[in-house]
């Protein structure tokens, strides 16, 4: 081999060499880039129809965007208490949450009208009223200007009064401890009925039970279920006065990064999922219902007489919160709209 043949052998070795190694350092980043991106989905609650459309959400996602979006599940609280995990959604740090509106009532006050009492005749009448295209579009825009973007409405279940001491009528919540979410609307009801409405993390309400720091919580079935409160609350009172419901949305943040495909199937999978989620809460509500009573639990329903004293008590409550402030008597004169057109 000649001089020239030999520097030209060595000049290909060394630039294959070089080809291999930028091949090896190219070869994590194109790793990466073809990893999944992590959407975290958060609620306070577990094992009720939160989790379930969590679960419903995610599965729609990923399958939509061919799983170039994985989801990761925390019930329970896992991400924080509510306000930690709002404001976690609020920067992009956590990108879906799904809990009751009347949460957010201190991002903005207009969420807390949906659990103004008395207004709905039953479940039914609840979903045609948040499902009805105006109110939907106005209520899942609450939060455009808050790093909030609405992704669906759903019920969770009626409002009842849970107790460690049983109650027989609305009247005996006089001078009760009540824990409530930090909403006006529910702490006026306390007001109303004689007691004190204390606001509270989900997390915290079990331990106040069991101590004594409060008597009771205005929830939902389901939910106390779930958390087994029979062990130390056994009592319920059905008052039906109000619904609880869900309110689901993804960080604005995060969301307005996502390839605008992706956008569109996230929007649309928080619709799919609280229509699906409809039919499995009536059903999941019956069950959690024999629940309750197979462990012990006891469930009292209000007799008519005080059903009617108690709708006429609460009844004011909504429009005198809401007109409180402009933006929120705005929005419920739309909720009420919208509730007599889908009676």
């Amino acid at each position: 081999m000649n001089e020239f043949t030999k520097r030209a052998a060595s000049r290909r070795y060394v630039l294959g060499g070089m080809g291999v190694l930028a091949s090896a350092v190219a070869m994590p980043s194109v790793l990466r880039a073809q990893s999944p991106m992590i959407m975290k989905i958060g609620t306070p609650t577990i094992n009720d129809n939160q989790h379930e459309w969590m679960r419903k959400f995610a599965s729609l996602v990923e399958e939509g965007t061919k799983g170039a979006i994985k989801a990761e599940l925390y019930p329970a609280s896992q991400l924080g208490t509510a306000p930690r995990m709002i404001e976690g959604t609020q920067l992009g740090t956590i990108q879906v949450i799904a809990m009751p509106p009347e949460f957010l009532s201190g991002v903005d006050s207009r969420y807390e009208v949906l659990g103004a009492p008395g207004l709905f005749k039953d479940l039914e009448h609840t979903q045609r009223t948040m499902q009805h295209p105006e109110f939907n579009k106005a209520f899942l825009s609450i939060g455009d200007s808050k790093g909030l973007a609405g992704l669906g409405l759903f019920i969770s279940a009626p409002m009842i009064v849970n107790c460690r001491t049983k109650l027989n009528s609305p009247a005996d919540l006089a001078g009760k401890k009540i824990r409530v979410l930090g909403s006006a609307m529910q702490i006026e009801q306390m007001k109303r009925l004689k007691g004190t409405g204390i606001p509270m993390s989900l997390g915290e309400v079990l331990p106040a039970l069991q101590q004594g720091t409060i008597d009771g919580i205005l929830g939902s079935l389901p939910v106390i279920t779930a958390f087994r409160y029979y062990d130390t609350a056994k009592y319920v009172l059905d008052t039906g006065h109000a619904t609880i419901t869900v309110y689901a949305a993804a960080s604005k943040v995060w969301l307005d990064k996502l390839p605008k495909e992706h956008q569109t199937v996230v929007l649309n999978a928080g619709r799919q999922a609280s229509e699906y989620i409809h039919k499995w809460t009536l059903d999941f509500i019956e069950a959690q219902r024999k629940v309750w009573m197979q462990n012990g639990g006891e469930i009292q329903s209000v007799s008519a007489a005080d059903k009617e004293v108690l709708m006429k008590l609460l009844l004011p409550i909504g429009n005198e919160v809401a007109s409180r402030r402009p933006a929120e008597k705005q929005l419920f004169d739309i909720l009420m709209k919208t509730v007599a057109a889908t009676a």
